[in-house]
């Protein structure tokens, strides 16, 4: 089988590269990544050179740059999108309507004219909007759509997409979503890889309004582990909700890496809330759960604690990507 990702050079991309190559003996992965601020070929240097991988560096909304990528693969796995919501909100939402919506319609296209090709469009539980603190209800594949925040909105627009294709042309389509993804090799804008940077430095860990948001966190691993199933035996049309039965709010996630690395608690400092911040999200992933047979692995303990270590081992990596962050947020500025 082989198999184009789009936009494997960032976090979860990457991530799943690497397990399909090491589950899969005789598949071969194509990986077409924009390489813009969060795509980072150094997440798949110890591919270099493996006969079953390859790179194309390219744009999702570029017509003839995807009908290529496309012309010789069996499916395709989504992933590149721009993510960040609080760039979605402070910087602007262009480039998000540009690679959420109209990068999944040029794939859509171009893999309808050229056939038998099977589409994972990878995407959010952001999608469904917020739920209440006291709220015990969970989102479900059957909850309407209530995005918040440009990025998420953009997301929604993506899969009511690939909904439409299915229905309307009858592509092999599938759409995920997932809820908030940990790990190696994530962009240390996010909160995770972002808190144990400035605690291993001895750094203030800003939390958004009172910290008692709430998401559900999911392992990388795990999640790749769910979109292997559902690639190879989720049906057409379908959605499926990929969640780690990890509820924890932030303020939480923040206490938790500074008791591992040793550091006081003193290092967090509350700061004004964002812009539509959600409350609460909760994953109902019983679908995906009974009808495939997913569940995760690692339980939240154990994925936080691989993690820290992750980053405390690869400084390297940490310092470069740091670098590269600092660069855009200048030139943004």
């Amino acid at each position: 089988m082989r198999i184009l990702v789009a936009g494997g050079a960032g976090f979860i991309g990457s991530n799943f590269i690497h397990h399909l190559i090491e589950t899969y003996p005789d598949y071969e992965v194509v990986n077409l990544d924009k390489l813009t601020y969060a795509g980072n070929l150094a997440n798949l240097r110890d591919l270099a050179g493996n006969p079953r991988y390859s790179f194309i560096e390219g744009d999702i909304a570029d017509e003839a740059t995807v009908i290529k990528a496309v012309s010789d693969v069996d499916a395709v796995v989504n992933f590149a999108a721009e993510t960040h919501v609080d760039r979605s909100i402070h910087v602007g939402s262009r480039d998000f309507v540009l690679a959420n919506v109209l990068g999944v319609q040029t794939l859509l296209d171009a893999e309808r004219k050229r056939g038998n090709i099977r589409h994972l469009q990878v995407s959010t539980d952001e999608v469904y909007g917020s739920l209440d603190l006291d709220d015990p209800s969970a989102f479900t594949e059957e909850t309407p759509f209530a995005p918040n925040v440009p990025y998420a909105a953009a997301k929604a627009g993506g899969d009511l997409l690939c909904r439409s294709f299915f229905k309307t042309f009858g592509s092999d389509v599938l759409v995920t979503h997932c809820s908030n993804n940990y790990g190696p090799y994530q962009f240390p804008e996010k909160i995770v890889p972002f808190f144990i940077d400035r605690a291993m430095n001895d750094q203030p860990l800003p939390l958004y309004g009172d910290g008692k948001n709430v998401r559900d966190w999911l392992y990388v691993r795990d999640h790749c582990s769910a979109l292997d199933t559902v690639l190879h035996k989720g049906k057409a049309g379908e959605v499926y909700n990929i969640g780690g039965n990890a509820e924890k709010p932030n303020i939480e996630i923040a206490k938790y890496i500074l008791r591992i690395l040793d550091k006081p608690e003193s290092l967090i400092t509350f700061v004004k809330d964002r812009p539509g911040h959600d409350r609460r999200y909760a994953i109902d992933a019983t679908k995906l759960r009974t009808e495939l047979g997913w569940q995760p692995s690692r339980k939240f303990e154990d994925g936080i604690a691989e993690t820290i270590s992750w980053y405390k081992n690869n400084q390297e990596w940490v310092n470069n990507i740091k670098a590269k962050a600092e660069n855009i947020n200048n030139h943004l500025g």
